[in-house]
């Protein structure tokens, strides 16, 4: 989450922080909003607190907790309890090798459509390509609305 904090924190633009509580973790991220900047002590309400309010996920190569939140959304979109959003997986190497869900095809644990519950990408471009494609628009806040809290244009 530091790379997209950063990179709101370096175009102006607000960013919300969700941290856990763990024993060997450091402060919040320093980039987050701190108003907008949430800390939890359970991964669950983390997790749900990032599912319900998500417009899409971009998920970039990581670890357990990674493979955690992406496999938990997907299978809240493949179960039908979650609504549609598009999910774009960025690095076709990296998911290539580390993720091989054909296997789970073939072993009938999962459906070939749920293949297509995402999108893999290499870039910026091809990744915001995938999310308009999949449904998600701009939100652009209002000058005096800095924090989102008021009318948004589209």
């Amino acid at each position: 989450m530091e790379a997209a904090n950063r990179g709101a924190a370096d175009c102006g633009a607000p960013s919300i922080g969700f941290n856990i509580t763990l024993p060997m973790e450091q402060a919040p991220n320093v980039w987050s909003t701190p108003e907008l900047t949430f800390r939890f002590h359970y991964f669950a309400m983390r997790k749900m607190h990032l599912a319900m309010r998500a417009n899409a996920l971009a998920v970039f190569p990581g670890g357990f907790g990674t493979m955690d939140e992406l496999f938990e959304i997907l299978t809240l979109l493949q179960t039908g309890k979650a609504p549609p959003m598009p999910v774009v997986l960025f690095g076709r190497d990296y998911w290539g090798k580390t993720l091989n869900l054909e296997t789970l095809v073939e072993y009938g644990t999962i459906d070939e459509a749920d293949l297509s519950l995402f999108d893999v990408v290499d870039d910026a471009e091809e990744g915001w390509a995938a999310l308009v494609k999949r449904g998600l628009h701009a939100h652009i806040p209002l000058e005096d609305d800095v924090l989102g809290e008021g009318p948004q244009r589209e």
